[in-house]
């Protein structure tokens, strides 16, 4: 492969490609069925028309009804309705405890953090060394004043997948309300709200193929939502502000066209992940974050002694490889990855992250480039490094064992 002569987008994490069906499904609503869902003449009632066409087409995808069903504009708002909501509804009846896990997306952790301020007291479990929490931990932590646990489907920087239908199980045993943080999930593992015990679940189109700043909330029937926004009368008077008509016909073509071809996408990507993860290990003091095999298709995350990630991030672009050290949303943060510290990386190794995150479209002749990419980088990157002339002279130790090939 010629180097330079092309572009690897592998940061499908952090956002993806349109694909073609979303955006023919938006044209129509921007181009000529453009009128306000709230008004009574015709050109009105098509965009309201097609609002409740996308809400019933998503809900089949996600297993549920479409009156539980909410756009939103975007994964973070969702998790904040959902989040506040469950707190305040056990306020009510005195019941102020929220259980979620350390390596959440800060959507999450942030408001988890601004409800402790408003008196709520928050549990935040342990995710171990492979990123995995397990339904035993959420039953150890429930309490009599349990008003949520909220545990993410996937986790958006080292890809491990949680056993959402266990952990859900268990949480409607107990008669408290699950929420899930599916927005690194839908699309690209199958998802069943009925099946997997799910209450309240978020999404963004944004990560399989649709717009941004559109997604989803799922809330089981009968489930109080609360307002964050006030003022009209839109999305049944829970999610007040004029429809964004062609974002949410473009996320419903998107969602079902990622879920019609889950099964065939996931094998190509985990196959491609495998030879990706294959060959990084062969680069010496390098280890893959998270768990090998429980993870999202196509996200591998490694850590490499001895380098700084955003240094490594700039000379993979040079040489046409766009890729991330962690969560797109805290990319200008210098503090180091909160997943990684979660999962017990120290600091100085945590900030030498790469997460590569594979789209459909990727080859092995792609990954192979990655891999030659990445080993130059880090070796160029190490050879200038004073922190890596102590750690191979022995004046500090080594966090990893070097990988024998």
């Amino acid at each position: 492969m010629d180097q330079g002569a092309f572009f690897i987008y592998a940061d499908n994490a952090a956002t993806t490609k349109m694909s073609r069906a979303a955006i023919d499904a938006m044209l129509p609503y921007m181009e000529s069925a453009y009128g306000n869902p709230s008004s009574l003449y015709r050109l009105g009632q098509e965009a309201k028309e097609a609002i409740e066409n996308a809400r019933a087409r998503v809900a089949a995808c996600l297993g549920c009804e479409a009156r539980e069903i909410y756009f939103t504009s975007g994964g973070s708002e969702a998790d904040n309705q959902a989040i506040r909501s469950a707190a305040l509804n056990g306020a009510k009846k005195d019941k102020k405890h929220l259980i979620s896990t350390a390596f959440e997306h800060h959507a999450v952790l942030h408001t988890l953090k601004q409800l402790e301020k408003e008196g709520f007291e928050v549990t935040l479990l342990d995710v171990g060394s492979k990123g995995l929490v397990t339904a035993e931990q959420v039953k150890a932590a429930l309490r009599p004043d349990t008003a949520l646990v909220t545990i993410m489907f996937a986790n958006n920087e080292i890809g491990t997948v949680q056993p959402i239908r266990e952990i859900g199980a268990v949480c409607r045993e107990a008669g408290v309300p699950f929420h899930t943080d599916a927005v690194q999930a839908a699309g690209h593992l199958p998802i069943d709200v009925r099946a997997d015990n799910i209450d309240l679940l978020s999404l963004s189109a944004h990560k399989f193929h649709g717009p941004k700043g559109c997604g989803v909330l799922y809330a089981r029937r009968g489930f109080p939502l609360r307002n964050l926004i006030e003022g009209g009368a839109q999305e049944r008077n829970r999610r007040a502000g004029t429809e964004n008509v062609p974002a949410i016909m473009g996320l419903a073509a998107a969602l079902e066209e990622a879920c019609a071809g889950m099964d065939a996408r996931a094998e190509k990507l985990n196959a491609l992940s495998k030879r990706l993860i294959a060959g990084l290990r062969k680069i010496p003091y390098a280890e893959l974050n998270g768990d090998e095999f429980q993870r999202l298709p196509g996200n591998v995350n490694f850590c490499f002694e001895g380098i700084e990630g955003e240094s490594l991030l700039l000379l993979l672009d040079d040489k046409g490889i766009a890729a991330s050290s962690g969560s797109a949303c805290t990319s200008g943060s210098l503090d180091p990855s909160h997943v990684l510290l979660a999962i017990g990386r120290p600091h100085e190794v945590a900030h030498g992250s790469l997460r590569l995150t594979l789209g459909e479209d990727a080859t092995e002749e792609e990954v192979d480039y990655i891999i030659r990419a990445v080993t130059e980088v880090v070796t160029y990157l190490r050879n200038m490094s004073p922190f890596w002339r102590d750690l191979t002279t022995g004046k500090r130790p080594h966090v990893f064992a070097e990988f024998e090939v």
